[in-house]
């Protein structure tokens, strides 16, 4: 009777191993397969709130290239996450000031920089078009219009885009917010 005990467990092992490595690749290429149709994240913006040409434009300021897109709006103006996505964090930094960051499809971060209030908490899902903050001028926009910095960064890095120029290695990692905007909306 032992003897089946040690048995049954032993085909146990491996099969569990199995399901583990099953489930992590498809936590690990699920994020990639789902779609990402985005949005202006600020409610009621439309094309002529943002400067499309804004993206790595170069010199700006201390960062050296503008890795964003700045869209204008009053403060306090609703700012709605595009995607779904896990909030990862929430805080305040010296430049972007307080700041909310998303991990949404195709394991892309959302960066919203600038925010006056922040409404949502570490470890929260983001639904699409749900507020994560209103528009605002704090971090190094301060004396400035108010307006919303929205990055978006790629973790799996992206060969296709590099071009020569300032900074010519983060044009792996970094995309063009604007080009994922929904013109419906």
């Amino acid at each position: 009777m032992t003897d089946t005990n040690t048995e049954a467990r032993s085909n146990k092992k491996p099969n569990r191993r199995r399901r583990f490595w099953r489930v992590l690749l498809l936590c690990l290429i699920l994020p990639i397969l789902w779609p990402e149709s985005g949005r202006i994240p600020v409610a009621g913006a439309n094309q002529g709130d943002y400067h499309p040409q804004s993206f790595w434009y170069h010199p700006w300021g201390r960062s050296g290239v503008h890795k964003g897109v700045d869209i204008f709006a009053p403060k306090g103006r609703s700012v709605l996450s595009p995607v779904e996505g896990l909030v990862l964090f929430r805080g305040n930094i010296e430049m972007g000031g307080n700041i909310v960051l998303v991990l949404g499809p195709k394991w892309r971060l959302h960066y919203f920089a600038h925010l006056d209030q922040i409404d949502r908490k570490a470890g929260w899902f983001a639904w699409r078009g749900k507020q994560l903050g209103t528009v605002g001028d704090t971090g190094n926009a301060q004396g400035k219009p108010p307006h919303l910095h929205y990055s978006k960064l790629s973790l799996i890095p992206l060969p296709w885009q590099w071009r020569p120029g300032p900074q010519s290695w983060k044009r792996l990692f970094f995309v063009n917010p604007i080009d994922g905007f929904d013109a419906k909306e």
